[in-house]
């Protein structure tokens, strides 16, 4: 790797953590502002999700922004909102504040995955990127693990709005650390006007090859993400009857084991596709592992808790793969606005993954904050149906994968 793939790499890996803290910082915050505002289970679902939703409705402009203007400068520019967003969420003594705080957190954050892999791919080459996206994820899986134990920590003697406060100003850091420093690569493909990029994300949209990437991924992918950076804590707390502490080293576990499981699973991609096993199969396998360790953490095996859910962490994050796949089926110019689209699709689904856990939670009554845990067995139930469903989609054979990009061909016409 050389220095300016290094500098690449780390600048864009720091949005991501940034990103990352800024997912699952409401799993920390949740018994507080619970306490503080009064509320509900859906209440706390509907806020939290809102940062999935502004970051899902900002993909397309996001990505074609990215590819208009490029990395550096989308990411630098939009950290800012997400800063203002968090310091808006932190001085809120409303819902309705703390709403538009979350949904600034996740417009600003919105480039950030989207631009490390547009970045990556203009300074690695292509058979290198499983790995370097998971090098990518990897770091940002350490946002996981700062939510779990060091953020309870810090609570245990700073207020939560303190902490917003540090966590704007971290964000401004990070920013202008991109603005200053990253480099700037010239696309060898002409840039065409905002309108015509637009269609291509059109175009993305009407590919087939796209959907059949994209199912088995966005849906597992939506439901780790969900239950990771919100109701994984009340599962551990409500079902299993851990002390906060407990579950919050859990949590880290689960963070850590993400890292290990993307760094792991796309050194893993490279090697095998040098023995003829296809990127697409093997992101399905790792998928079908997370569908099944859910499976066991439901049924409650007699295994210890910190490898069940060291499992989850480390086969949740292989359909980040599955942006390595598009990698190779779309053009290179296409490349962010095919990432984003992908991203956009996946924080819809988390967005309602997470309202969906809320609104069924709250079917039954809470007894001193908690749930009963046939609540939570009901919720994570139809999350594993929607998971089996798109599965049984992935695996159907298609010619779709086997012909040429449609927009592909058209761009290049």
């Amino acid at each position: 790797m050389s220095s300016t793939q290094f500098r690449v790499f780390l600048l864009f890996s720091l949005g991501y953590f940034v990103s990352y803290v800024f997912r699952g910082v409401n799993l920390g915050f949740a018994p507080l502002i619970t306490h503080d505002m009064g509320l509900s289970a859906a209440d706390l679902g509907l806020l939290t999700s809102l940062y999935f939703l502004g970051f899902a409705g900002a993909q397309i402009p996001a990505g074609v922004l990215l590819d208009h203007f490029g990395p550096r400068r989308v990411t630098a520019a939009l950290l800012v909102f997400s800063a203002a967003g968090v310091w808006v969420f932190g001085a809120a003594h409303s819902v309705g504040m703390m709403m538009l705080g979350r949904l600034l957190i996740g417009i600003g954050v919105s480039a950030c995955l989207g631009a490390a892999f547009k970045a990556l791919a203009q300074h690695f080459e292509v058979s290198r990127l499983p790995f370097v996206n998971g090098l990518v994820m990897a770091v940002g899986g350490l946002g996981g693990v700062a939510v779990g134990s060091p953020l309870t920590w810090v609570l245990s003697f700073a207020g939560w709005r303190v902490v917003c406060v540090g966590l704007g100003v971290m964000t401004i850091a990070v920013a202008l650390a991109i603005w200053t420093m990253a480099p700037e690569q010239r696309e060898t493909h002409h840039q065409s006007d905002l309108v015509s990029q637009f269609k291509g994300t059109w175009h993305i949209l009407r590919s087939a090859a796209f959907w059949k990437i994209a199912s088995f991924s966005v849906v597992t992918q939506g439901v780790f993400y969900a239950m990771q950076s919100l109701w994984v804590g009340a599962w551990l707390r409500d079902v299993m009857n851990l002390a906060p502490a407990a579950a919050a080293a859990l949590v880290s576990i689960l963070g850590v084991a993400m890292m290990a499981g993307c760094v792991g699973f796309g050194a893993a991609a490279r090697s095998l596709e040098r023995r003829g096993v296809s990127l697409y199969a093997f992101c399905g396998i790792g998928m079908a592992l997370f569908v099944v360790t859910q499976i066991l953490i439901m049924l409650r095996v007699p295994l210890p808790a910190g490898l069940l859910w060291a499992a989850y962490g480390i086969f949740g994050g292989t359909g980040i793969l599955s942006y390595a796949v598009l990698a190779r089926h779309f053009p290179p110019h296409l490349i962010g606005r095919s990432n984003t689209t992908l991203t956009l699709i996946l924080f819809l689904l988390i967005f309602g993954f997470q309202i969906g856990v809320g609104a069924v939670l709250s079917l039954w009554p809470a007894r001193s904050g908690h749930y009963p845990p046939i609540a939570h067995l009901t919720a994570w139930g139809v999350l594993l149906a929607l998971q089996v469903l798109s599965a049984i989609w992935y695996v159907l054979p298609s010619r779709a994968l086997a012909r040429p990009s449609p927009v592909r061909a058209e761009c290049q016409s």
